[in-house]
């Protein structure tokens, strides 16, 4: 396993990170497609074993649930001190006034509610989930400047927005030397680039780590553009982000496809060397729910790709609207 600096922190991190929404209770939340908690600590261990060190959940996963398996599987399969736990604040996790966005009450309730189900005294990265319109940022950031100073957490990242609010952010803590965001957890696939046009630049310039969500497209890049699998008919929130079956879509589909039966490599290891071969880039997080999942994405950072491949993979993209804000 590769590790790397998280940004321009000094947090070590493996290369992959383990998305573990992929893990929770099926019958709670709206994830039905989780796996059980007997099936999700087989894939915990593994990776572990594999050396990924670095793990990312988030409070609203399967009704809380996620956070639950995760901690017990960290505790019983790794040293606390050894792995990076990220959990993230934002969505609701019950209809009654707030209980979700990133208003002071909100975040002081969740973080303390994070730590009780991962069963540990911090993580090691709290992110905000999504930008809330509803409470200025002022007072989010303040808010997570204390989570941090009370030893709840050790670095602060962010999640899908648009640069300008991720910029004013970054401004405003430089500006009341609150603690700053490190790392920024955007959309980022083959499928879906528009990033490369404010927030990648905006983070290289800033030192932010990015740590990619839905690098493989929700399982869109791996296989034929048709195929079904039941996540993606049960998938709402995956059919909203990739609802257009465009002609660039199923050509960059069809070049993953190519690249793989030329390299005699699984698809999923081409388009995840893709993401992992962007220079801000500092880990894509990867779900799995089967153990090949895991081989492919470790062997995809030992799958360098050439420029004349590269240029195959981008050259079919279209612009399209922006996805994955809400």
């Amino acid at each position: 396993m590769k590790y790397v600096n998280l940004g321009s922190t000094g947090l070590r991190v493996s290369k992959i990170c383990l998305g573990c929404m992929t893990f929770g209770i099926p019958d709670r939340g709206d994830h039905p497609w989780t796996l059980p908690e007997d099936e999700s600590r087989s894939i915990i261990k593994q990776a572990v074993e594999a050396g990924i060190n670095f793990f990312d959940t988030a409070n609203a996963y399967s009704d809380g649930t996620s956070e639950e398996i995760v901690g017990r599987a960290l505790t019983d399969f790794a040293r606390r001190e050894e792995v990076v736990i990220a959990t993230k604040v934002f969505f609701p996790m019950t209809k009654a006034p707030n209980s979700g966005g990133l208003s002071r009450k909100a975040i002081f309730s969740a973080i303390d509610a994070s730590l009780r189900r991962l069963g540990t005294d911090y993580v090691d990265l709290y992110q905000i989930h999504r930008w809330d319109y509803k409470t200025p940022i002022e007072e989010t950031l303040e808010a997570l400047h204390d989570v941090v100073k009370a030893g709840k957490a050790r670095y602060l990242g962010a999640s899908s927005m648009y640069a300008w609010q991720f910029g004013k952010a970054l401004h405003l803590a430089r500006e009341h030397r609150w603690t700053r965001f490190v790392s920024m957890q955007d959309h980022y696939n083959l499928l879906y680039r528009e990033e490369e046009r404010e927030m990648m630049p905006l983070c290289a310039d800033a030192g932010i780590g990015v740590l990619p969500w839905s690098p493989l497209a929700r399982g869109r890049l791996t296989r034929e553009w048709d195929a079904k699998t039941p996540r993606i008919e049960s998938d709402e929130y995956g059919g909203r982000l990739y609802t257009s079956a465009i002609d660039s879509d199923r050509r960059i589909v069809g070049e993953v496809a190519a690249i793989a039966a030329a390299r005699g490599v699984p698809r999923a290891q081409v388009a995840l060397a893709w993401v992992a071969q962007h220079a801000v880039v500092t880990a894509p997080i990867v779900g799995a729910s089967k153990p090949h999942h895991l081989e492919d994405a470790v062997a995809a950072l030992s799958l360098n790709l050439t420029a004349s491949e590269m240029k195959q993979l981008e050259t079919p993209y279209v612009p399209r609207a922006v996805a994955g804000h809400s």
